[in-house]
């Protein structure tokens, strides 16, 4: 951004010197040719003066080729006299002739003389032109031409001096474009300084740091008055926050109490029952409270992992999963499935919260043991990715829809059809707030033929 904001006022910098200096070197330029003709019209017309009696009386001309040579001595600039035939009467340059001194401009312009008119050379001394200055102007009285004068003027001069007055000019534009270049960037830097903070710490508060403030004391009034407005704004989302936090952590710790008492008590009466459908309603009851601890348990967890900030160490994946599998391996066996594991060619590291993928695996292997049919396999295979670390947790089960996978991180979200089985519909949000703080990735994706694929993607050290 600072660059398009650089970029926008310096090309607004160069439009204003091209409007401001184009014109003026063009005024330059048409100023020294203006000069020039004026001022070899006169010398033309005061040689004119002298050259009529010699063109009356073609002998004496004498004194005309004496006054053309000294001209041409001191000034270097060829001058010719025509007769009304554009034929060289007298030269400041003896044996030169019109097509010897310069190309067809010249004739161009001794024939408009010839009809009576004054003529200059169409051009403009540019500082790239090296074609001489030729003006032209008849000689006679009362409307009668009996000839003309042709000077030739060299242009090296006053190129020269078009040409360094144009060096000037954009030796300046540039001093003071550079100069320009300068303040523009610091003017943004000075600007956006302010900008880049806040969208700095609004990325902090995103990724989960809810103190991330911004210094609201730099730059323009405005941004700093949004400064102040964002800090208060990530002051009250925070502690909005650390109180739910709070209410959740709180409620649950407190519920566990009354939770377990009624548990014991709701135990107790199964002594007395001896009615089969009374039997029956009391393990109903059991596994309710059961469940009921179970939900409480996921809700202090999931407020401990949505808590704060939280250190980062390295782990080896790969351990960490094999670990995870010898676990469950007991409950898998038990339900005929067949837990897997794929070990790694080479230890992989990775960078993630102390217990982010303990837990995570743990929820993930629960969910595919718990889903998936006897006779299933289920496969956890750590690999290096993309610079990060995988590790896969693949089953064989029934699997989720698109829809379904999307929806699946919500909090007590549960899959059609799965409602009598246990679970409370916190363990993938667990999961998720989990990878999300160790700055990974959770990703729910389908199992060809069947099942689930739920990928772990954590950064490396």
């Amino acid at each position: 951004m600072r660059v398009r904001l650089v970029a926008t006022y310096v090309l607004l910098l160069l439009l204003v010197l091209i409007a401001l200096e184009v014109p003026f070197a063009l005024s330059i330029a048409s100023r020294d040719t203006q000069q020039v003709v004026a001022d070899r019209l006169a010398d033309a017309s005061r040689f004119a003066t002298i050259a009529e009696p010699a063109l009356r009386a073609p002998r004496e001309t004498d004194e005309l080729a004496a006054e053309l040579a000294r001209y041409d001595a001191v000034y270097g600039i060829a001058a010719i006299v025509l007769n009304q035939d554009a034929v060289n009467i007298v030269s400041s340059r003896p044996g030169a002739n019109l097509v010897d001194l310069a190309d067809k401009a010249v004739l161009r312009q001794a024939h408009r003389a010839l009809e009576g008119r004054e003529a200059s050379d169409d051009g403009t001394i540019w500082p790239w032109r090296t074609a001489p200055f030729v003006v032209a102007v008849p000689v006679g009285r009362g409307g009668e031409v009996i000839g003309a004068v042709v000077t030739v003027s060299p242009v090296g001069g006053r190129v020269t001096g078009v040409r360094t007055t144009w060096s000037i000019l954009a030796g300046g534009g540039l001093v003071v474009l550079f100069a320009g270049i300068v303040a523009a960037w610091s003017l943004a830097r000075w600007t956006l300084r302010p900008v880049a903070e806040l969208d700095a710490a609004a990325h902090e508060l995103a990724a989960g740091d809810y103190a991330a403030r911004v210094p609201a004391a730099d730059g323009p009034p405005e941004l700093r008055r949004l400064g102040t407005a964002f800090n208060e704004m990530a002051a009250t989302v925070a502690d909005s926050l650390e109180r739910q936090r709070a209410f959740v952590s709180h409620a649950s710790h407190q519920l566990r109490n009354p939770l377990t008492a009624v548990r014991l008590r709701v135990e107790d009466l199964g002594a007395d029952l001896t009615d089969p459908q009374a039997v029956e309603g009391h393990r109903l009851a059991v596994e309710e409270v059961e469940r009921l601890g179970e939900v409480l348990d996921s809700l202090l967890a999931l407020a401990r992992a949505e808590r704060g900030r939280f250190e980062l160490a390295d782990i080896d994946a790969g351990e960490v999963a094999w670990a995870r599998v010898v676990a469950w391996q007991p409950v898998a066996a038990k339900k005929q499935i067949t837990l897997r594991y794929v070990r790694p060619p080479h230890a992989l590291k990775a960078r993630a919260l102390t217990t982010a993928l303990d837990q995570a695996l743990d929820a993930l292997i629960d969910n595919a043991v718990k889903f998936s049919a006897e006779g299933s396999t289920v496969t956890v295979r750590p690999t290096a990715d993309k610079g990060g670390v995988a590790v896969h947790v693949i089953d064989t089960g029934p699997g989720l829809t698109e829809q379904q996978r999307e929806l699946a991180t919500e909090r007590f979200w549960r899959a059609p059809g799965t409602q009598n089985v246990d679970g409370s519909g916190l363990g993938l949000p667990i999961v998720a707030v989990l990878v999300e703080a160790s700055s990974g990735r959770l990703d729910l994706l389908a199992n060809e033929p069947s099942g689930l694929h739920a990928r772990l993607w954590f950064p490396s050290p």
